[in-house]
């Protein structure tokens, strides 16, 4: 049997040019078509999607909910629900059994409209139980949210090409924005490279080895380096060929999450334009006159040109 070649899932064949394999989010660059309604996992929706959403999503779930009650009601006729004012017809009497509704399904019960007719008050008890399953099920998910382990890790903007002793070396750097702490951190980086034939595009892998390629401890800023040596795949490679080659460095970073006590991930890649040659990153702490250790989170990327 023929040795495989290197691929870490991310594909060799495609038929055109591709913006990036991975987003600056950490996300992979790949849309999911052809799925129907029972590929999609309600849970995993909502546990996923970003906190604006999320909330806009429960917003209007909520109005959704009360407004289909309060049709409901309002079908019911004028004399399903009984309160102070009476409204009979018309956007009172709708916004009355809206506000019946929104009391009804959270258990509020202010007790200023109550069901009369044997029809509201079995259409209020199965508002009130679906109330009941629904902020049960919301609450879950809230605290599935904010109690899911994740890495807030931040990468430099740029990647440098900078001196490292007799000759050069690529370097990024990173550092956790989070005050958590991070233990056992371990990276691993793959150059990924486009070779055009009359097949069409074709990807490339070579795993990029590192002065160094984890750490016990990670409460400063940690800068990666990968000497460019005669083993290094970007060994002779100027900018132009870089271009040329469509070239991403692809790379994964794993830790202990000591708050949790569980592994997280983080992913993040830089394109041959994210590279800043001849350059170097400038000191992201310092010690202040009483000897405490001061890091400067948000100048983890920055660098001087030599």
């Amino acid at each position: 049997m023929r040795q495989p070649t290197f691929d870490p899932g991310l594909t060799q064949q495609y038929n055109r040019s591709l913006r990036r394999a991975i987003n600056p989010d950490g996300s992979f660059n790949v849309l999911r078509r052809g799925t129907n309604w029972r590929d999609v996992h309600p849970y995993l929706h909502l546990i996923n999607m970003s906190w604006p959403a999320f909330l806009g999503t429960l917003f209007v779930a909520y109005l959704i909910v009360n407004i289909l009650f309060a049709l409901l009601y309002f079908a019911l006729g004028a004399n399903a629900l009984e309160s102070a004012t009476q409204p009979t017809e018309g956007l009172e009497r709708f916004l009355s059994c809206f506000y019946f509704s929104s009391q009804t399904l959270t258990t509020v019960g202010f007790g200023s409209i109550a069901p009369r007719s044997m029809g509201a008050n079995l259409l209020a008890a199965l508002e009130a139980l679906l109330g009941l399953l629904t902020f049960a099920v919301a609450t879950g998910v809230f605290f599935g949210r904010v109690s899911r382990p994740s890495a807030r890790i931040a990468f430099s903007a740029a990647a440098v090409v900078a001196p490292y002793q007799e000759g050069t070396a690529l370097q990024f750097r990173i550092v956790n924005r989070r005050a958590n702490a991070l233990m056992e951190l371990k990276v691993s980086v793959i150059l990924m490279t486009v070779e055009r034939a009359d097949s069409g595009p074709k990807r490339s892998y070579a795993a990029m080895k590192l002065e160094r390629d984890a750490v016990e401890f990670f409460p400063l800023t940690w800068t990666i380096v990968h000497p460019i040596d005669d083993d290094s795949p970007l060994k002779g490679k100027t900018v132009e060929d870089l271009k040329r080659l469509e070239m991403e460095i692809l790379i994964k970073v794993k830790g202990w999450d000591e708050t949790f006590s569980q592994t997280v991930h983080q992913r993040y890649s830089y394109r041959y334009d994210e590279i800043v040659w001849n350059a170097r990153f400038t000191p992201a702490f310092a010690i202040d006159e009483a000897g405490d250790m001061i890091l400067q989170v948000d100048r983890v990327g920055e660098h001087e040109v030599l």
